[in-house]
């Protein structure tokens, strides 16, 4: 992992570096008694064979150099005493020592890994809401350039990747190297002579091992990218299910999500295949060194006779003993390079700045009092100009209404108001004082919004209206859904006002839904309403009902109204007529249509009378 991308990502594990430090203290002690479990083994296989250096005499500790002979003499001495009285007994207490050794080395072991689980989940769960809240901060002008299923991958499965690439870390930082170091001392003492021989080898085999592993990250990125697309297709599909299936578009779906399965396929193939090789590639450089040794120090026990039999085997077994952290050190490796590929595409996300925030102390108003101001904007999503020097004064308690083909830039001037995106000329005020300036939640804290799609969530119907005001009573949600025209189908169902209304709100009509999301904004009960196209995707009967809680909602209130239909607005005190961004007419509706302009062709063109 990148430098910089590992100090970014360390700083969401710095809340839990206590666990760290006792993972790292418990790891010393594994390496420490993981080392001496082989050790150990060599006194009893001297005791086995009757090679023990008898010591009749109690050893004295001088000083902390002599320390390694105190303790040989000691353990020596006691197997002399134990033998003299039985030789089982000596057996049983090398027997002894062996099994508290391995038994303290597997404590040592779990506790480093039952803390190192703190600091992993604890880690990936505070990457997580990060990551979310940055998602839900981003302005909604950041998802017209990204996959929703892309955006979902890097929250799940590339954090997930990040998480535990910090095991790979400590691993590789201290586990496995401090297990290496520790059991290399021993060796040394043991022979010099050997252990400089396996030192020129380890280091050999880790070059060749880490070669193989340079194109990971570039592979891992597209392992990511494509699991974006992949769930992009699904996400898609699941929406859009009945639009595929009425234009019998199975086939084509299908089609693309074969090809983005297969994809999928032969880039995790190809990555996981050179993932998987580092496992038994380290294994057979290590046996090579064993196999090597083998040979060099079979002939210092047998023709030099400069090593004894049993510490020649003890020492094997510790040469052999390093071959499982060497292994994991080197898919650590590998599990970090595929892992800085997530870590990028995650703090991607969480770099991304955010133009449209609030002030540093900005203005904080929960009341509207005076007019909005439009005046002069231009704004384009892209290249081409959606709005040019437009101009509008919305004054309060009256209804407004915007009217145009589609394209004119009527949704854009709803975007602008609620700062959905920000105007790039111009400006907007709300009594007197620019929207910029607002404070972003007491801006919007004075809107209620109705859209054309209705966007409900699956939970109970209550609860879908109490993100209007969330601490109402259920009273008052019942005065809302009076309002919005709504109770009368809400209190039919079973479990009335808590009842689940399914994914999107699958279980409701598209009126119902309608009128729910008008309840909605009438319990947050806002100064400034801004209707976009509220009605244009529902059937007569229910755009009626929909239209009398409009009505019932709009009273007394400021309205900002983007209208298809022009029935629902002829009764608007101002009605502006847009063609490509600029206002072409503005009057009421029987102004407009004294004109037998603009207006009056929309209207002619709907057969309305």
């Amino acid at each position: 992992m990148k430098k910089s991308t590992f100090y970014k990502i360390l700083k969401f594990a710095l809340p839990y570096k206590r666990f760290a430090f006792l993972n790292i203290f418990f790891n010393i002690l594994y390496a420490l008694f993981n080392a001496l479990s082989f050790v150990m083994l060599i006194p009893m296989l001297d005791v086995m064979f009757g090679t023990t250096n008898k010591v009749f005499e109690k050893p004295v500790y001088t000083s902390i150099f002599e320390l390694k002979n105190f303790l040989k003499n000691y353990l020596d001495y006691s197997i002399t005493t134990a033998k003299a009285s039985s030789p089982e007994n000596a057996l049983l207490i090398m027997i002894a020592l062996v099994i508290s050794t391995f038994l303290l080395k597997n404590i040592f072991n779990y506790l480093a890994v039952y803390n190192v689980t703190f600091l992993r989940n604890g880690t990936l769960r505070d990457l997580r809401i990060a990551l979310y809240k940055k998602v839900i901060h981003l302005p909604l002008g950041f998802y017209s350039e990204k996959r929703r299923g892309d955006v979902m991958v890097r929250l799940t499965n590339d954090v997930g990747e990040v998480q535990f690439s910090f095991l790979s870390i400590l691993e590789i930082i201290f586990k496995e190297p401090l297990t290496i170091i520790i059991t290399l001392i021993i060796m040394f003492t043991m022979s010099v002579e050997l252990t400089i021989f396996v030192m020129v080898f380890i280091p050999l085999s880790g070059i060749i091992i880490s070669k193989l592993g340079k194109s990971l990250k570039r592979k891992s990125g597209k392992v990511q990218q494509e699991s974006g697309i992949f769930l992009s297709i699904l996400d898609e599909t699941l929406s859009g299910l009945k639009v595929i299936k009425s234009y019998n578009s199975e086939d084509n779906f299908k089609n693309k999500f074969t090809d983005s399965a297969n994809k999928l396929y032969r880039f995790s193939n190809s990555l996981l295949n050179r993932n998987n090789i580092a496992s038994p590639l380290s294994e057979f450089l290590g046996i090579v060194v064993i196999a090597t040794l083998l040979w060099y120090g079979g002939k210092m026990v047998l023709i030099d006779q400069s090593l004894k039999g049993t510490d020649f085997i003890g020492y094997m077994l510790l040469a052999y003993g390093i071959l499982t952290p060497a292994k994991a050190i080197s898919k650590a490796n590998y599990t970090l390079k595929s892992s800085m590929a997530a870590a990028d595409r995650v703090l991607e996300i969480l770099e991304q700045e955010n133009t449209i925030t609030s002030k540093e102390n900005a203005f904080i108003k929960k009341s509207f009092e005076d007019k909005i101001s439009i005046s002069k904007i231009n704004f384009a999503y892209q290249e081409e100009k959606v709005l040019k020097n437009f101009s509008l004064d919305i004054p309060k308690g009256k209804m407004v209404a915007l009217v145009g083909q589609s394209g004119s830039g009527k949704s854009t001037i709803a975007n602008l108001l609620t700062r959905f995106y920000d105007i790039q000329d111009g400006t907007i005020k709300i009594d007197g004082v620019s929207i910029k300036d607002w404070d972003m939640h007491a801006l919007r804290g004075l809107m209620g919004l109705v859209t054309q799609d209705s966007i409900l969530f699956n939970d109970s119907i209550k609860n879908n209206i109490l993100i209007g005001k969330p601490n109402a009573t259920d009273e008052e949600i019942i005065e809302a859904l009076k309002i919005a025209n709504a109770y009368e189908f809400v209190k039919d169902l079973a479990d009335g006002i808590e009842t689940n209304i399914g994914d999107a709100g699958g279980k409701l009509s598209g009126g119902q839904k309608q009128r729910l999301s008008i309840a909605r904004a009438v319990l947050k009960n806002p100064p400034i309403m801004i209707l976009d196209e509220a009605t244009s995707a529902l059937d007569t009967e229910s755009e009626k009902l929909v239209q009398v809680a409009l009505e019932n909602m709009m009273q007394n209130r400021t309205s900002i109204v983007i209208a298809h239909r022009l029935s629902t607005i002829q009764k608007a005190d101002i009605i502006i007529v847009m063609q490509k961004g600029q206002i072409v007419e503005q009057g009421s509706h029987i102004e407009l249509l004294a004109k037998n302009g603009t207006y009056a062709n929309l209207v002619n063109l709907q057969s309305f009378e």
